[in-house]
């Protein structure tokens, strides 16, 4: 008996994640029928994307309003925004690998039509995870995590209740710079920054693993996708990154999942869910070979930034939008030379200080982006 095919709509499809997706999805072709792929300004990419795997529908970056993409290709697709993308009645799973606050709507919408939505997009539940869990509930809709701390979290908690959770804990490399003194960090340069020891990654998400933002922002995502308080949720550093997180539930008893980093595992497992199909291109791990895995303890002072989202979890409201928006702004100016690393979290501390939008509505929360953007522009010209 033919199955019918799973229609997948890829947001981000020229990102690092939305390239990994695509490669789960070009290996199991009788699965899944790509129904529309959205990117940013890479046209030439996502014309080369379009080319192979023939959406009924393309989203991308345009200059100016009407123009005509630098891809002739790409002006015979249908052209719609994220949003509308996000809600066809064509679409089954809805991937979203977008990044920043672009990854917000689209999610948001996703889950108001109820769909299955695949996400990478941190900072989607970081800013709006008070609006879309519940909207999600709603419609019931169902989250299914990218990430591969999140990905392990949901694997570990199959056939176990969240309220055995003694506390969640999530694992970091420790970056490029877990062994550097505080003035090493003062002098650490773009091209160091982003030769992360283990992961392959885009460039914003490379600099907020060697900050440690990523894990702080990795926090507040657990918090909401599996109703943890943010006190039940611990991070240490694990640099083989083989365990990629941990739950240990109140009998003492730990569970974890491990494999070798690569992202195609925990989107394949999203996708597919709850299959588990051989991938001939995914490794496993060789017992036989003697190895060590060791855990350490987080130096917060050497690296701030998992503080600070730490505390603007804790406040809640529109303070995550604030860190989420400075640090991507921080990390701009960094990468393009501007700053320091350690000013990083300056910037952010910065914007955080001076925040003082307090509603909850998306309106109120696509202000204080606004609002942060610009503080954290105002620190670094102050430079």
């Amino acid at each position: 008996m033919t199955r019918e095919k799973i229609r997948i709509a890829v947001l981000g499809s020229t990102g690092s994640i939305g390239q990994q997706t695509l490669d789960v999805l070009r290996t199991f072709p009788e699965r899944f029928n790509i129904v529309a792929l959205a990117a940013g300004f890479n046209i030439e990419l996502l014309a080369n994307q379009v080319r192979e795997f023939h959406p009924d529908i393309v989203h991308y970056i345009r200059p100016a309003k009407d123009s005509r993409p630098a891809d002739n290709l790409l002006q015979d697709y249908p052209w719609l925004t994220l949003e509308e993308i996000a809600v066809l009645p064509i679409v089954d799973i809805v991937v979203i690998a977008t990044s920043g606050k672009t990854g917000l709507l689209p999610t948001l919408a996703a889950a108001k039509a109820s769909k299955k939505i695949a996400l990478a997009n941190k900072e989607a539940l970081i800013i709006g995870g008070a609006i879309i869990i519940p909207e999600a509930r709603r419609h019931k809709a169902k989250i299914l995590p990218i990430d591969s701390e999140h990905s392990a979290i949901w694997q570990c908690l199959r056939g176990e209740k969240t309220n055995t959770i003694s506390r969640i804990i999530l694992t970091a490399s420790g970056g490029p710079f877990y062994h550097y003194t505080q003035s090493q960090l003062d002098t650490v340069t773009v091209s160091e920054a982003l030769k992360h020891p283990t992961w392959k990654m885009g460039r914003k998400v490379t600099i907020d693993s060697a900050t440690l933002m990523n894990k702080g922002m990795e926090i507040l995502e657990a918090h909401w996708l599996f109703h943890v308080p943010l006190e039940k949720i611990q991070v240490v550093i694990h640099p083989q990154s083989i365990v990629h997180s941990m739950i240990e539930f109140t009998d003492g008893s730990t569970k974890a999942q491990l494999s070798y980093p690569d992202m195609r595992l925990p989107v394949q497992y999203a996708l597919l869910y709850p299959e588990r199909p051989h991938h001939a291109n995914l490794p496993s791990i060789d017992w036989t070979v003697s190895s060590q895995l060791t855990f350490n303890p987080v130096n917060k002072d050497k690296f701030p930034c998992l503080q600070l989202a730490l505390e603007a979890g804790k406040k809640g409201g529109t303070y995550p939008a604030v860190l989420s928006a400075a640090d991507e702004v921080a990390v701009e100016l960094f990468l393009s030379g501007m700053i320091n690393f350690t000013d990083i979290a300056k910037i952010i501390e910065y914007a955080l200080k001076h925040h003082n939008i307090k509603g909850t509505s998306i309106e109120d929360i696509l202000a204080a982006d606004i609002e942060a953007r610009a503080y954290a522009r105002e620190w670094g010209r102050s430079k």
